[in-house]
């Protein structure tokens, strides 16, 4: 059975795609759900895709962040409006449709498109006032929740890498550095191919100010892991560094002592959320979800030692 919000905020987009009632429903799709979470249940209906935010999004928050959104329609998809709407008592938006990644071609993966979008945001002005970038917060969230499901073999690793980050990684001081507009939750999946035919970044819930790097973190990461082939981590890098993306040096220098915290925080965030998932299934890890864990494990013993989520990183 579908929930409340699930019900009402698909009514919502439909009212939304068509706003003159009685009208001829020509979508041919029909209803679809995007998401169904704690954090965001998304729906879509034609050409129109709302979004129901979680339960303490701060109202003021998001209207900062959707009106970055508005001003930068050639980096982000622009929402359908710029203030959101109740409903059961969480924050709603409304936005167009746009063509996600196919997850089953990942030799097309918009590698070139994504670094290139990075860095005109990163480059981007910093409006004020626009809250902290959320990416800190949201591995710290995802630490306690590994902590919350009890014991686990394989928490000892993540706990102890995550212990060896700096305070600003794990969200208990702020970044060092100059502040840059920053995304937040980089992946490939929060990317869309807009009617136009152009690649264009989603989803601003973590959008705010903060260190860049952290946008390149998960590719990196991936990449430092062994998950991600270094030729797609150097079209990713070499497209971010073309574009003028400030997170990491111009002239070709290492970029590790600039990524190395980010990326490891986003080791240890990835490999804790695979843990409770794990648990909350009831099933063993996976082998992708192993290798983050084996990663956590070195971080874990070479502390010291930068550049040691897996084998010959730098290369």
């Amino acid at each position: 059975m579908p929930t409340a919000i699930l019900s009402a905020l698909t009514a919502k987009a439909r009212t939304a795609a068509h706003p003159l009632p009685g009208g001829p429903c020509g979508c041919g799709s029909g209803d679809a759900v995007l998401a169904d979470r704690s954090d965001a249940t998304v729906v879509r209906h034609g050409d129109v895709v709302a979004k129901a935010h979680a339960e303490d999004t701060d109202p003021g928050d998001l209207a900062a962040r959707l009106d970055v959104a508005a001003r930068l329609p050639d980096v982000l998809l622009a929402p359908a409006a710029t203030t959101a709407t109740r409903l059961h008592g969480r924050l709603v938006t409304f936005w167009p449709h746009g063509t996600p990644v196919d997850r089953d071609d990942p030799d097309s993966a918009p590698w070139e498109a994504a670094a290139t979008l990075l860095a005109r945001l990163h480059a981007a002005p910093l409006p004020h006032p626009l809250p902290p970038m959320r990416g800190p917060a949201k591995a710290a969230r995802a630490v306690a929740r590994l902590r919350a499901v009890g014991p686990h073999s394989a928490a000892p690793a993540v706990l102890g890498a995550w212990a060896n980050l700096p305070p600003w990684a794990r969200d208990e001081a702020p970044a060092p550095g100059p502040r840059h507009l920053c995304h937040g939750d980089l992946h490939l999946g929060q990317l869309v191919r807009a009617p136009e035919g152009h690649w264009l970044l989603i989803d601003v819930d973590d959008l705010g100010g903060g260190d860049p790097a952290w946008d390149l973190a998960r590719p990196a990461a991936w990449f430092a892991c062994g998950l991600l082939p270094s030729e797609e981590w150097t079209r990713f890098l070499d497209a971010y560094r073309s574009a003028g993306g400030p997170a990491v040096p111009a002239d070709g220098a290492d970029p590790w002592p600039t990524l190395d915290v980010p990326a490891r925080a986003l080791t240890v965030q990835t490999a804790a959320l695979a843990i409770a998932k794990a648990v909350a299934a009831d099933r063993p890890l996976d082998e992708v979800e192993q290798a983050l864990v084996d990663a956590c494990g070195r971080m874990g013993r070479v502390d010291a030692r930068p550049q040691e989520l897996g084998p010959d990183i730098t290369k």
